[in-house]
């Protein structure tokens, strides 16, 4: 189990990490989630003893990490697959792992073959691609068969299969009892992966709950696709529904259940082709929640014609020559003077 109590990391003024309290359980993957400079990494640093709290403490198995007699046999981590030398091979990076911690030389073969990399063993690690650098990271994370796993974007770099791979192996070493913590931008992947989210925003935490509650809070929708659109959006909007067009067709509805969606049109003598019920993704969750919490958040603006430079935008002339913006009411393209 991983309990983190009020944690809390500044860097010079920017606060990474606010107040965070949570719990990974075991016997579930538990997905950790947020936008970019949300706090994560950093958190997951904490709590294996690589960055220190201003305060507040984090502890695995009831210990911190830093106290934790040969910590491969207790705790498994993978947070970045490029931090290996270069020089070595694969076999020889386990080796020394495998060495420090008093981890018999056989379960390095055993995890090599585990992870798929037993072909490549020999092979120096600096020629490895980031696929293959990630199943090394998997590789060093169950070196020591550790009861707790901690996995920071772990599909990175891997195909399909590999991620197909990934999604079977955090779901078997849960259903063993361990306590399994991922992080991922990958929202379709988690929602096939997690059984359990925490998601922190801006450092602090957002949402401490299995994968459908998280779903089941967010907005839901009805598609309804109807022989008058125009006139069935006026009546639901004026009982009380927000309505847009679907793409496709139709309409979709917010603010009102399917049934008396239904009773609406029926009221008004409109006959309906289509009446669906529609429950939002894990994505769609995230991105409500998340809302106001992204650090870089974007405006969504079109990048402008093909060959040429957007209206209102700063770019050069492609020949080394002056820079034009063309603000709101600039004829485009510029028209040329002689």
């Amino acid at each position: 189990m991983i309990v983190a109590e009020h944690l809390s990391k500044h860097y010079g003024k920017t606060k990474a990490v606010d107040d965070l309290s949570f719990t990974v359980l075991p016997g579930r993957v538990t997905g950790f989630l947020g936008p970019n400079g949300a706090g994560k990494t950093t958190t997951m640093r904490m709590i294996l003893g690589l960055d220190n709290p201003d305060s507040g403490a984090a502890t695995v198995a009831g210990r911190r990490y830093r106290d934790i007699p040969a910590p491969l046999t207790q705790v498994g981590a993978l947070l970045d697959a490029k931090a290996v030398a270069g020089g070595r091979t694969a076999r020889a990076h386990l080796d020394a792992l495998a060495v420090s911690n008093g981890i018999p030389r056989k379960r390095v073969i055993e995890v090599l073959r585990l992870v798929g990399l037993d072909q490549v063993a020999g092979k120096r690690v600096g020629g490895f691609s980031l696929g293959m650098s990630q199943r090394l990271g998997v590789a060093a994370a169950l070196l020591g068969n550790p009861g707790t796993l901690m996995f920071d974007e772990p599909v990175n770099g891997l195909d399909p299969e590999g991620i197909q791979w990934i999604r079977q192996l955090m779901r078997g070493l849960a259903s063993e009892g361990r306590t399994v913590l991922v992080s991922s931008h990958l929202m379709s992947e988690m929602a096939l992966t997690a059984d359990h989210l925490v998601v922190i925003g801006r450092g602090r935490l957002i949402a401490d709950a299995s994968v459908e509650e998280l779903v089941g809070s967010s907005a839901r929708s009805v598609l309804v696709r109807s022989r008058d659109d125009a006139a069935l959006a006026i009546r639901l909007t004026s009982a009380g529904a927000a309505t847009e067009p679907a793409p496709g067709g139709g309409l979709v509805v917010t603010g009102m259940p399917s049934g008396r969606v239904g009773e609406v049109a029926l009221a008004a003598g409109i006959p309906l082709e289509e009446l669906t019920p529609r429950r939002a993704s894990l994505e769609e969750a995230f991105m409500e929640l998340t809302r106001d919490q992204s650090e870089f958040a974007t405006a969504g603006a079109s990048i402008g014609p093909p060959g040429g430079f957007a209206p209102g935008v700063v770019g050069g002339d492609g020949a080394g020559g002056a820079r034009a913006v063309a603000g709101p009411g600039t004829p485009w393209p510029p028209e040329r003077r002689s």
